[in-house]
């Protein structure tokens, strides 16, 4: 258990309410919060508040917490190169923690990628307009196609990109030209009406092909960009050979398969890039989350020849791959591996996905359940069948007081993504609380 807070840590306690009334007066009200929870500090899977109360955290920081909050080792690192170097600039020198967290990805990612080149920066977003500015500049192609239900940012670039919801574009109409978007193969509420993915036939993908035929020249593609699971679409996991398809339309028309793996790299499903499940090799992999340990750290990582291709000063960042982000990312990284975490994530993933289904049959208001590894997703729908939207919002609105700190992604979809450090026993804790609180709301 934790220490208990010192007496002048008592004193300077200004309490929830306060926090949340300064917030209120200082902050701008477009950083959305889904619930009213205050966090002090975090202890391996829980967040505490201002008045001490514990909180189970199925959130993990947005899927970014993957070794747990404040773990030892991590802080030890932070700590370290702290008193060593905060900051230097890649573009002024040289240094060893940025070339030993490209090095150690390097060794971690799949296929032709284990030869390949990064640069580090300091979030998704960032990563993610890396990744499209690689793939126009060196096919010297203009466009690039991006699916629905997709969310890669909320930067102008990346939010060209995006396509989870229109409030992220409202009154944006001069982004990124040359996107085009196709339909996600969410199978669950399949855009074509398909009643299964074992009859579509891979529907999904003739789209994109038809898009090539009709609206995007294929010599005009610089590349398409995926996750390989949806995260805020709806953690959505897509039918075998969706991604083998996107591999084999790249290489058809000589364009880059892009992979952004913001959400779901580093472990989260269960393998360290979720490509790797469908053993589909990008030419790019987006990175960020999970990869700093907490800290602002984003990269790319892409073919040797592609960055090979990039002239010196065509990009850079002041802050990217500082160098106390690298340690902790590093450190984040050593731990995932020698603590056999994404085994872990895979054997306690599908404990959830498993007591979830067992209700299933006296909850008709959980609709479906998908995910890999600790990247779960609980559909609630209504009676008619439709997204469940004010239920979710309630849901997510009283479980904190109940002690569990959860978000939503898609419409209607209970996100669970908790550190993977978590036990089954702290798992069967949290899901207990969920299932009562649907039992309230069942309709």
């Amino acid at each position: 258990m934790p220490a208990k807070a010192s007496s002048k840590e008592k004193v300077h306690d200004t309490g929830s309410a306060d926090l949340i009334e300064r917030d209120r007066a200082a902050v701008a009200g477009t950083i959305y919060r889904y619930t009213d929870i205050t966090f002090q500090r975090g202890e391996g899977v829980y967040l505490y508040d201002f008045g001490g109360r514990k909180y189970l955290d199925f959130v993990a920081g947005i899927a970014t917490m993957n070794v747990g909050h404040c773990h030892p080792s991590v802080v030890e690192a932070i700590s370290d190169q702290a008193g060593k170097l905060i900051h230097g600039a890649s573009h002024v020198g040289y240094m060893k923690p940025y070339v030993d967290m490209l090095e150690a990805l390097k060794a971690t990612a799949p296929g032709d990628l284990k030869n390949g080149k990064g640069i580090l920066m300091n979030s998704g977003s960032e990563a993610v307009e890396t990744g499209i500015k690689l793939a126009r500049y060196v096919t010297n192609r203009p466009m690039i196609l991006a699916f629905t239900d997709s969310f890669h940012g909320r930067t102008m670039g990346a939010l060209s990109l995006t396509a989870s919801s229109p409030i992220y574009r409202h009154r944006l109409p001069s982004l990124l030209t040359g996107v085009y978007h196709v339909p996600y193969p969410y199978c669950y509420r399949c855009p074509l009406k398909h009643e299964s993915p074992e009859t579509c036939n891979l529907a999904c993908l003739n789209l994109v092909e038809k898009a090539l035929e009709t609206v995007v020249p294929p010599q005009d593609l610089a590349g398409i960009i995926v996750e390989p699971i949806a995260g805020e679409g709806g953690y959505i996991v897509p039918p075998d050979g969706f991604l083998g398809g996107l591999r084999e339309i790249c290489d058809c028309h000589g364009a880059l398969l892009i992979a952004d793996e913001v959400q779901t790299g580093l472990g989260r499903t269960g393998k360290m890039f979720a490509v790797e499940h469908w053993d589909v090799v990008p030419d790019i992999i987006c990175m960020a989350k999970a990869l700093g340990g907490g800290l602002p750290l984003g990269a790319i990582l892409a073919k040797k020849d592609l960055v090979d291709a990039w002239p010196p000063a065509a990009h850079g960042t002041t802050f990217g791959g500082n160098p106390v982000a690298c340690r902790a990312g590093l450190t984040s990284l050593r731990i995932i591996q020698e603590e056999n975490l994404m085994d872990h994530a895979i054997k306690v993933g599908d404990h959830i996905q498993d007591s979830f289904r067992e209700a299933q049959g006296e909850l008709p208001m959980i609709g479906d359940i998908r995910g890999k590894g600790l990247m779960v997703a609980v559909e609630l729908i209504n009676a008619d069948g439709s997204p469940a939207t004010e239920i979710i919002k309630a849901i997510i609105r009283e479980i904190g007081a109940k002690g569990i700190v959860l978000t939503k992604c898609g419409a209607s979809a209970l996100r669970l993504a908790p550190p993977l450090i978590i036990t089954q026993g702290q798992v069967d804790e949290g899901v207990d609380i969920i299932l009562e609180l649907l039992r309230e709301h069942q309709w």
